[in-house]
């Protein structure tokens, strides 16, 4: 299937994102060991939290928790495949569990080591470091581990959110830099909300103590990794209006998001601090930090001359940036990003490779990081953008379409991993959106 996209001149709309995905799979894991406790999978029913995602990712896990099969196929859900190796270590019985294509070679052995020395029985099924494993669950000993701290923070919280069902709980000390800690936190706080007693201890060790999770209710709030393309369509529809001397119409973008909190612990909440930069104002309707709120996105002014970043604590917003920055001029160079060699895709080869076919030439001589120098081929024909079966591809290029109108999205569909309404929301808003 394939996408052609056009852009309205101006925005007016209200959305309704999707449930966190990050929040939802960390609340259906430790929601799951409150309910049944250490080792049952007896097919007892289970009662999920309040606004959890309906999402590839999230819907995998539902499954999977709600029938436990021998062989529980994850799909292309890179966190499903790391929390559920967790839960299935101490989960009695015997599982095997696996994924697509790409899954299966996208490395886990820092999690199944990691889990081996804290009494977990695992084999690899197939090739060694690599889905799909064959788990036999026990209560497992835990006690102290010492892992790297630039690792993906998925294995980190999937060790932690098992740690209160361990005989001695989990003492984990993290080495060297520590990369994404603001998702640590987030399983840390959710942990919390279910009753474990979980803390830093320092800068580099965090404390599970040995004591069962309490049965509560849980409300899940709204995302802020997708209302990171709203910001970029905010921003973007600005700096055209703005290039093509349409002052009056460049203020009046307005994007209301529902659901989002202030004090939220999910790291890519930090976008409104990063799209401030790029010319986009947040406001909440109220000052409650603790409780969903309602969010305006508007336009102002704001002139950068270049934008350097580090993504260390928010990887996943890297595409989304990317694409904004270029399209809007800005030369930058971005840090942090080792991480996206390893995700559904190669992202940082993918977005060299997309931005390449809209003439801007990204630099990524440098591990980790992504520069582009301000420079702009022209182009010669409207180009297709392939999505290389990764969500974040499609959502972050579809909104280039108000610089590059009738733009072409390659399988657009993926973008049901993370935000099925993602296509109909656009067409809300006023985008254009044919189908081939």
């Amino acid at each position: 299937m394939q996408y052609t996209l056009y852009a309205p001149k101006n925005i007016d709309t209200t959305i309704n994102l999707p449930a966190s995905k990050s929040i939802s799979n960390r609340a259906l894991v430790i929601n799951v060991l409150a309910q049944r406790g250490y080792g049952d999978d007896n097919g007892k029913e289970i009662v999920h939290p309040e606004n959890l995602s309906r999402c590839d990712d999230t819907d995998v896990m539902v499954a999977a928790l709600k029938n436990m099969p021998y062989v529980i196929n994850i799909k292309a859900a890179g966190t499903a495949m790391r929390f559920m190796t967790a839960l299935l270590s101490v989960t009695k019985k015997e599982h095997i569990i696996t994924g697509t294509e790409r899954m299966m070679h996208r490395p886990i052995s820092v999690l199944v080591n990691a889990l081996r020395q804290l009494g977990a029985e695992i084999d690899y099924a197939n090739a060694e470091g690599y889905p799909p494993l064959r788990i036999r669950g026990k209560q497992l000993t835990g006690g102290r581990l010492e892992i790297d701290g630039n690792v993906s923070s998925q294995y980190i919280s999937a060790l932690l959110m098992i740690g209160p069902v361990m005989e001695q709980g989990l003492t984990l000390r993290l080495k060297g830099n520590i990369i994404s800690r603001p998702y640590i936190d987030l399983t840390i706080c959710t942990m919390r909300e279910f009753g474990a007693d979980v803390d830093w201890t320092d800068g580099s060790t965090i404390e599970v103590k040995p004591q069962a999770y309490r049965n509560v209710p849980f409300f899940i709030e709204n995302d802020w990794s997708a209302s990171s393309y709203w910001y970029e369509i905010v921003a973007l529809l600005a700096a055209q209006n703005i290039a093509n001397a349409y002052e009056k119409e460049s203020g009046n973008d307005k994007v209301v998001l529902p659901g989002l909190m202030d004090g939220s612990r999910q790291g890519d909440s930090a976008i409104r601090y990063i799209f401030s930069m790029l010319g986009v104002k947040t406001e909440f309707a109220d000052k409650t930090q603790l409780k969903p709120n309602t969010v305006t996105l508007s336009a102002h002014h704001r002139g950068l001359p270049r934008f350097d970043f580090d993504f260390i604590n928010q990887p996943d917003l890297a595409q989304t940036v990317v694409v904004t920055t270029a399209l809007m001029g800005i030369p930058f160079r971005f840090t942090g990003l080792q991480t996206l060699r390893i995700k559904e895709t190669d992202r940082i080869a993918a977005l060299k490779a997309e931005m390449a076919k809209l003439g801007y030439d990204l630099d990524d001589s440098e591990e980790g990081v992504l520069s582009w120098d301000g420079t702009r081929r022209e182009i010669t024909e409207m180009p297709a953008i392939d999505t290389y079966e990764d969500h974040r591809m499609a959502m972050a290029f579809a909104p280039a379409c108000i610089m590059f109108p009738g733009l072409k999205i390659n399988n657009p569909e993926v973008v049901t991993k993370s935000y099925p309404n993602y296509w109909e929301d656009l067409r809300k808003a006023g985008f254009t959106v044919h189908s081939s």
